[in-house]
């Protein structure tokens, strides 16, 4: 009788799209990794005038009492997107429910469920604000979504998501006062010129 030789073929366990970002987030402080599609964004840490930017819209939100009792009015909170097994986002600024906590899936994103807003401030890879997370966002069925639009100057407004997409998509220019739904649970107003300008760099 013959023997042959059999050479069991090495397949390497799949690592976890989720594994990765975490790496990459503890070797890189700062830096930004979300999950959207089953791809990787990672976006490195803003500049300064992006976090001017973020506090002067943040602050309407808190002034109208949506931080504390049935809200809160958080930043850097992650939502789970329901695209993928792993896809997740992190906003800029969200409004969610009080009891948001109760609706923790893993990798410290939330269900959606809980978001009544989200706000992204746009950096260098702004293409995935105004692109890639509309759909991602649209998906998840937040009901609102605003964008601070740093390259071209615009506030942008979005609502009303339907099939992955937003049925209403406003823009806005500097000298419009905006008004967002009421669906965030109090009334807010954003001067658009006042937003723009923090969110550019001061020439010294």
């Amino acid at each position: 009788m013959s023997t042959a030789s059999v050479e069991q073929a090495f397949e390497p366990e799949p690592v976890a799209l989720t594994a990765i970002a975490d790496e990459i987030m503890e070797r890189h402080p700062g830096y930004r990794v979300e999950i959207i599609g089953g791809h990787l964004l990672v976006t490195p840490a803003p500049d300064g005038a992006h976090a001017r930017a973020l506090t002067n819209v943040m602050l309407p939100f808190i002034a109208a009492g949506l931080h504390g009792g049935e809200t809160e009015v958080l930043q850097g909170i992650g939502v789970w997107l329901p695209i993928d097994d792993e896809d997740y986002a992190i906003p800029d600024l969200a409004v969610v429910d009080a009891d948001f906590e109760d609706h923790l899936v893993k990798n410290n994103a939330y269900e959606p469920v809980c978001f009544r807003i989200v706000l992204e401030v746009t950096s260098g890879n702004w293409k995935n604000d105004l692109k890639t997370k509309v759909t991602a966002y649209a998906q998840a069925k937040i009901p609102v979504y605003v964008i601070v639009d740093r390259k071209h100057q615009r506030l942008h407004v979005l609502t009303d998501p339907t099939g992955g997409r937003y049925e209403n998509h406003r823009p806005h220019a500097p000298g419009d006062i905006v008004t967002l739904p009421d669906s965030i649970g109090a009334k807010v107003t954003l001067d658009v010129d006042e937003i723009l300008k923090a969110g550019q760099p001061k020439v010294s």
